[in-house]
């Protein structure tokens, strides 16, 4: 009767690492999502193949992840939480948030690539205004949920300019071939990232201090979640060695 009890205790025990295990896997960082992955942002008569309620299919967003839009200056980024907004197309709406001002010029074309934060939950949309809202209207808008996650970082949260609507100096330059997608950006990034100032992505021939950090970052939460998952998993193989 004894051993029943012990028994059934090791393996309560051995359970309770198992999820701590997925806790840890979600708990680390927070994410980057390059939107449109390779295609980047753009309409569906500049890019035929883009689809981006398929690319957010499956996606997980929440406060705190970065949604990053590499596209060029005849296209816009803007975010609304207003659904009849978003339907219409409607640039002029009064709540919407202008990510990237730069007016389209259709003589000089140029990369740009606009970080934009996730800081409020729930439903949240994106799309593109140029031209009279028919790039929307082909295509170039899609919408999230936000979730809570982990809340907001601080560097978020006490972020005085995320208080006003952000301006072109939000809108980094993007690489030089949009197509080349965000290879310099990490998936995942570590909470002391410095959200505040997204950092401009290089190119591939001249890789920065930013892309160096980013990479570093990369490696450090993957060696900090994989260290503690080797333990907790050599530990819960030896509790359950011992009900054998």
């Amino acid at each position: 009767m004894m051993r029943m009890m012990k028994e059934g205790q090791l393996l309560c025990f051995a359970l309770f690492l198992l999820c701590l295990i997925g806790v840890i896997q979600r708990g680390e960082a927070y994410k980057n999502y390059t939107v449109g992955d390779s295609l980047g942002w753009f309409d569906n008569l500049a890019k035929p193949g883009v689809d981006y309620g398929k690319w957010v299919s499956g996606k997980t967003f929440s406060l705190g992840d970065f949604l990053l839009f590499n596209t060029d200056s005849n296209h816009s980024v803007i975010q609304t939480h207003n659904f009849t907004t978003y339907s219409t197309c409607d640039s002029q709406g009064d709540d919407n948030i202008q990510w990237s001002s730069i007016e389209p010029n259709s003589t000089e074309v140029l990369p740009v690539t606009v970080p934009v934060p996730l800081i409020k939950e729930g439903p949240t949309y994106f799309f593109s205004g140029d031209y009279d809202g028919e790039q929307c209207m082909h295509g170039q808008k899609f919408e999230v949920n936000v979730t809570h996650g982990q809340g907001l970082p601080p560097s978020l949260r006490d972020n005085p300019d995320l208080a006003v609507s952000p301006t072109a100096a939000n809108a980094a330059p993007g690489p030089a071939n949009p197509d080349a997608g965000d290879d310099s950006t990490p998936d995942v990034i570590s909470s002391n990232y410095d959200f505040s100032h997204p950092k401009k992505v290089p190119s591939e021939d001249s890789p920065s201090d930013g892309e160096e950090d980013g990479s570093k970052t990369k490696s450090n939460v993957a060696s900090v979640v994989g260290s503690r998952e080797v333990f907790l998993v050599g530990f819960m193989s030896g509790v359950l060695a011992l009900l054998i």
